[in-house]
């Protein structure tokens, strides 16, 4: 089966034309082996999930026993008291062990899971949970992964849960605990906070204060979308400059991992030539299409009309707005991966943005 251009889930390497994601996976790694807790949070369809899968397989392959959960999709029910979260974050961890997919655990921890689970209907209490992770931690280098966090943020339990891991961690000298835990989503935990009391003067007291930071740029690099475009010509004996293309394509998105895969898609899909006017047929069809990520925009400047004016006012009024970590649009604004710091000025993320956000943002009426 030949290979395809993906722009919906996670990169199977197997399945889907991709850019090398080693220096993300390394970063992260890296992180781990020094012990740390730390978060991934990226913009929509950023790569997140795709890294997480891959450095699961590093780690892995380097000795590690990695639970990666998702509390995507869990009922209410699930968040009714910490409880009932610790009992849903313990199931989630056995599942897989049901299907013989757990890697470099031991038995004794493999049973000891399994068993927690048989022991109890719907909830597990703090103290079962921690002489549960201690048991399995002791002979095991235990690495959580947590995906999708965005939805359990609207729910205070989880903040709960996250301040018992926090509790677990500072203890970690003298009860064993998970080698390192990792928070992938959109928002940051202590913006979490800004969604369940956005009023509150104390939005920014975090449960995850001990979280080092992930700063590696996930960002696709021109280099790899060239790598990338070498393996597509090859497979389709086609004749072009992948330097050239995979430049002018980093050009127009600024390396953000959905533009990049829906731009070689389009082209790929309608049999345009790999040239510039093919990529730029492909820009016009991109700005003019609805696609999972502008629709998350759309909701994002709803949601923020500080955000939305800031935008307005870069790209009507052409002011330079100063970078300010501190304002809270314009953190938010960058951690959706809209704006970024450009020597001290707020700027927008990529040229499609800008296109985009100009019309859309001057349509008459709200939308919202």
């Amino acid at each position: 089966m030949m290979k395809k251009f993906n722009t919906t889930g996670k990169m199977i390497a197997a399945q889907h034309y991709m850019v090398p994601i080693d220096r993300q996976v390394n970063a992260a790694a890296k992180l781990v082996e020094e012990n740390m807790y730390f978060c991934i949070n990226r913009g929509r369809q950023y790569g997140k999930t795709t890294t997480l899968a891959f450095l699961k397989q590093y780690l892995e392959a380097k000795g590690y026993a990695v639970f990666s959960i998702s509390f995507e999709g869990l009922p209410d029910s699930a968040y009714e008291s910490l409880e009932s979260l610790l009992f849903a974050s313990v199931r989630l961890m056995e599942l897989p062990l049901e299907m013989n997919n757990g890697k470099n655990l031991s038995e004794a921890a493999t049973t000891m899971l399994i068993n927690t689970i048989s022991r109890h209907e719907s909830t597990v209490d703090v103290i079962t949970y921690r002489k549960m992770v201690a048991s399995i931690c002791s002979n095991n280098r235990i690495v959580l992964f947590i995906d999708e966090v965005d939805q359990a943020g609207n729910y205070p339990q989880f903040l709960k849960f996250l301040g018992l891991l926090r509790e677990m961690y500072l203890s970690r000298d003298e009860i064993p605990t998970y080698y390192s835990v990792i928070l992938a989503g959109v928002y940051d935990v202590r913006n979490l906070k800004l969604k369940l009391r956005p009023e509150d003067q104390h939005q920014y007291n975090s449960p995850w204060n001990i979280a080092a930071p992930f700063d590696a740029d996930m960002s696709l690099q021109a280099d790899g979308i060239a790598e990338m475009l070498v393996e597509y010509k090859q497979d389709h004996a086609l004749v072009f400059d992948e330097q050239v293309i995979a430049q002018l394509i980093f050009d127009y998105t600024a390396g953000y991992p959905f533009l990049v895969s829906r731009l070689c898609q389009i082209m790929d899909e309608n049999i345009f030539e790999w040239s510039r006017e093919g990529v730029l047929m492909a820009v016009n069809i991109l700005l003019k299409e609805g696609n999972t990520l502008f629709d998350d925009m759309v909701k994002k400047l709803c949601q923020f009309p500080g955000l939305a004016k800031i935008l307005q006012s870069i790209l009507y009024g052409g002011q330079r707005v100063p970078f300010n970590y501190y304002d809270k649009d314009i953190n938010l604004g960058a951690m959706f991966n809209i704006v970024y710091d450009n020597l001290g000025a707020t700027t927008i993320q990529c040229r499609i943005f800008e296109t985009w956000l100009y019309n859309y943002l001057l349509k008459p009426g709200d939308d919202c």
